[in-house]
């Protein structure tokens, strides 16, 4: 069944945390973008300043906007649905080194929600999340953490933080990496 543990206070302490951060990176890449764009101005021929400060100080503020947008929270509602297909699929991917390509494993779980929409958990290489979903499992999609919950984990041997994605065994009742309780 689905836990009553993601009401839990340490996941919106998590959430306010990851927002704080998103934020702060932001303003540390947009001092770095001014300082960069100054000294360019500042020691280049091509661009001289207040110029190049100017298009330093329009960029680092588009990265401050980003931060600050990309750490709100944007309270969706969650919702159930059903695994309804797994595939795998062989492609080819550029490994940028003078036109080199190599084989790349896609893993694709598609979960149906009750309002028909399908929805894919994507991975590349790893067949942990495919292989921890089975055909036919009800899920919980939980908006807030941007992560699904499955209803019967009685079977499982491991679990995944819902906030960190972190794995465990099915065995322990909070996340190693980030203090959250596993939703069990």
């Amino acid at each position: 069944m689905y836990s009553h543990k993601i009401d839990d206070p340490s996941f919106d302490k998590y959430i306010r945390n990851s927002q704080k951060w998103k934020f702060q990176f932001s303003l540390i890449i947009a001092a770095m973008v001014i300082t960069g764009f100054f000294l360019y101005g500042a020691f280049s021929d091509e661009m001289d300043n207040p110029e190049a400060l100017q298009i330093g100080l329009g960029i680092g503020l588009m990265f401050v906007v980003v931060g600050f947008f990309s750490g709100l929270s944007k309270q969706k509602r969650s919702w159930d649905g059903t695994v309804v297909n797994k595939k795998t699929k062989i492609v080819l991917k550029d490994i940028g080194y003078q036109g080199s390509k190599a084989e790349c494993i896609v893993y694709t779980v598609y979960i149906k929600s009750e309002t028909g929409k399908v929805h894919e958990i994507r991975s590349e290489n790893d067949a942990t999340l495919f292989n921890y979903y089975q055909i036919g499992e009800r899920v919980r999609w939980h908006e807030r953490l941007k992560s699904y919950e499955k209803f019967d984990k009685s079977g499982d041997t491991i679990i995944f933080c819902n906030a960190c994605a972190f794995m465990h065994s099915i065995e322990e009742n909070t996340c190693r990496n980030c203090g959250c309780p596993l939703l069990k």
